[in-house]
Order: structure tokens, then C-alpha cells, then sequence
């Protein structure tokens, strides 16, 4: 299945995408894509549910907006130099064992929603990842057990003022968390969609222009393994949100380094998890 949330900011609704392409309601199965949700085995519950109602659930017009396509998680951890080449161009020794941060779920936006460029910003950065769905609560997983807790995966980008990340002491986390830094969707496609996401080809164009191309084969750390890693350190809850890493060819990488301004188009996509597009607009 492929999830997708829809309506007014804050005040998104259920739905699924068909395989045609065909958005649904599916408001009548009466609950949302949240912790609750994932942890009381709903994604099989919503799927017998649409194989019973699905000629009776509302067609969405196309022109209406979709929101992030999973409720506000508990957290979002993301994945520092995850990439072998991303590593390279910033200058970091590829890590020894994951490199984590948190990302303030305050962030997460639709996939088609403005960035808003932070007031007085200058380094705002894109970052095209590939982002794990936790299905049921995780803590010390195995890697052998760990694709078990996937409920599915969503194209995530990354924003990150590199002023605030790495030139205003402290950790990362300050140049992650600004409003509209993480586009989530259009939707969240099951694990049994997508066959392998460890071969999925991901890219990101700044007006029209191709920045990043690259295959989550160049993980340094795989899935099941940055399920284990993260599980040994805290709970992770139904629900919650794992971004991977982004790979070679964003701005702080380039020659001189290359920021977004107020007007430029961001557009990006993975493999089986379709595409977004945002456009840049200062701080008002």
C-alpha cells in the first residue's frame, strides 16, 4: 500500500494511493497514520478494511494538497556521512559506527509545501534521503531481526543550514530542526513495495539542474543495521522516522559551495517512493 495524508495544514486526513494512481479517502476506516496505528497492527487491518470498502471510499482530486504521510512521530533520527562518496566530499573519514542526530519533528511538511529559508540564513543545504517507517516499539533488535520492525519507507529531503550545523557550537541538531526542513512523502509506500532498499536509485535538481544521483548501495551502514545500532540507545516507538543518509553532491560539497536562495526549486525522488518538489521562499 501506499499511505498518503491530505487536506489543510494541521488538519490532514487518511487516505491511500491505488496502483493506477487513483488517491482515496479512506477517513472511514476511523483512524490516522499514527503510533497508535503502526503499533496495533494497523497497516493489515487497513488493508482488509480497504478490500471491503474500496469502491465506496471518496476519489481525491488531484489539485488537493498532501500532507506528510504519516502522523507527527515520536522522534526522528537521522544519519550523518551514511553515503561512501558523501563522506569523501565533506572532508570526514568514512564513520566506524553510525553517526546520529535528531531532527525536530516541528519540521516535517508536505512533500509539495514551501521552505521556508530561515531569517538571516545563508547556507540553507538539501539533502535527498531515503527514510524508514518503524511499524512496532524496537530496543535491543538484532540485525537479524531488524527488517521485521519496517513498517515502509518515504522520500525525505533533508534541509540543513550548514551556519547553525557546524558553525554555532553544539550539535547538529540546531541546523536540522527549522520549520519546513523535512518534506516527507507524497506517500509511505509498505515494505512489500519496494523489492530491495538497498538498491534504489535517489536524485535531487536545483532548478532543473541535476545535484545528486547516486544508489543507497554506497550505505556505509545498512538498514538492519542502523535498526540494531539505534535500538541499543533508546526505544524506538511505532510510528518513528530513521533517515539514512544523503549521498555525494550537495551545496557545502561543491567548489565553491552552492546555497539556496529565495526562488529556487527543489525537486528530488527515490525508486518506488515518487517525487517531491518545494520552492524556496525567504522568512517572512
Amino acid at each position: 500500500m501506499k499511505l498518503i495524508r491530505f487536506g489543510p495544514v494541521g488538519n490532514e486526513k487518511p487516505g491511500i494511493e491505488l496502483a493506477n494512481g487513483t488517491r482515496i479517502s479512506t477517513c472511514g476506516f476511523g483512524q490516522d497514520y499514527n503510533e497508535s496505528f503502526f503499533e496495533n497492527n494497523g497497516l493489515e487491518r487497513l488493508q482488509k478494511w480497504v478490500v471491503k470498502n474500496e469502491a465506496d471510499c471518496p476519489v481525491l482530486n488531484k489539485t488537493v494538497r498532501l500532507g506528510p504521510p504519516t502522523c507527527r512521530p515520536s522522534k526522528m533520527i537521522c544519519v550523518g556521512l551514511n553515503y561512501a562518496q558523501h563522506a569523501a566530499e565533506s572532508g570526514m573519514e568514512i564513520p566506524k559506527e553510525p553517526v546520529l542526530f535528531f531532527k525536530a519533528t516541528s519540521a516535517i511538511v508536505g512533500p509539495y509545501d514551501d521552505l521556508i529559508i530561515p531569517r538571516g540564513s545563508k547556507k540553507t543545504d538539501w539533502e535527498v534521503e531515503l527514510a524508514i517507517v518503524i511499524g512496532k516499539k524496537a530496543s535491543y533488535v538484532t540485525n537479524k531481526e531488524a527488517m521485521g520492525y519496517v513498517a515502509g519507507y518515504v522520500l525525505h529531503n533533508d534541509y540543513s543550514e550548514r551556519e547553525y550545523q557546524l558553525e554555532r557550537e553544539g550539535q547538529w541538531v540546531k541546523g536540522k530542526s527549522c520549520d519546513t526542513f523535512a518534506p516527507m512523502g507524497p506517500f509511505m509506500a509498505t515494505k512489500d513495495e519496494i523489492k530491495d532498499p538497498h538498491n534504489l536509485n535517489l536524485w535531487l535538481k536545483v532548478n532543473g539542474k541535476t545535484m545528486q544521483q547516486s544508489n543507497t548501495s554506497d550505505f556505509v551502514f545498512g538498514i538492519p543495521k542502523l535498526i540494531s545500532y539505534i535500538s541499543e540507545f533508546m526505544t524506538l516507538l511505532p510510528g518513528d522516522i530513521i533517515s539514512t543518509g544523503t549521498p555525494f553532491g550537495v551545496g557545502l560539497g561543491l567548489d565553491p559551495p552552492k546555497y539556496l536562495k529565495a526562488g529556487d526549486v527543489v525537486e528530488l525522488g527515490i525508486d518506488g517512493l515518487g517525487s517531491s518538489k518545494q520552492l524556496a521562499k525567504a522568512y517572512d
